[in-house]
């Protein structure tokens, strides 16, 4: 159902290496550029995530309770992914780690933008 998403920014030179290093983790890249937004994922595959500036012309915000959730194929990649994002000046808003029971293992951080953002695989257990 969900051809991608998208994510603000006001600085999309700053904000597109944060994607990039995270896209190349999880073995895509960049499917789409045009002034002002760049999306990576695959065409054709799995959701994609996009990254613009408003076309609105206003600022871009960070929404309360928004948060996307990148699909890991084990907790290591989850490591790595919230590694990656701390790397590249995200924040961290969750370490990584099993959540509940039943399998959930994630790690949430932020973009340079405050976007929220989760890496997750499920039934690890």
């Amino acid at each position: 159902m969900i051809n991608y998403v998208t994510l603000g920014t006001n600085d999309l030179e700053r904000g597109a290496p944060f994607y990039d290093a995270l896209a190349a983790e999880l073995g895509t890249g960049r499917m789409f550029e045009w002034p002002g937004a760049i999306a990576w994922g695959n065409p054709g595959g799995a959701p994609g995530v996009a990254l613009m500036k408003p076309f609105n012309g206003q600022a871009a915000s960070v929404g309360n309770g928004v948060m996307v959730a990148l699909e890991a194929k084990d907790p290591a990649q989850v490591d790595r992914l919230h590694a990656l994002a701390l790397a590249h000046g995200g924040s961290c808003e969750g370490k990584p780690g099993p959540r509940g029971d039943g399998g959930f293992y994630a790690a949430y951080f932020r973009d340079v933008d405050g976007n929220k953002l989760a890496a997750v695989v499920m039934g690890t257990s």
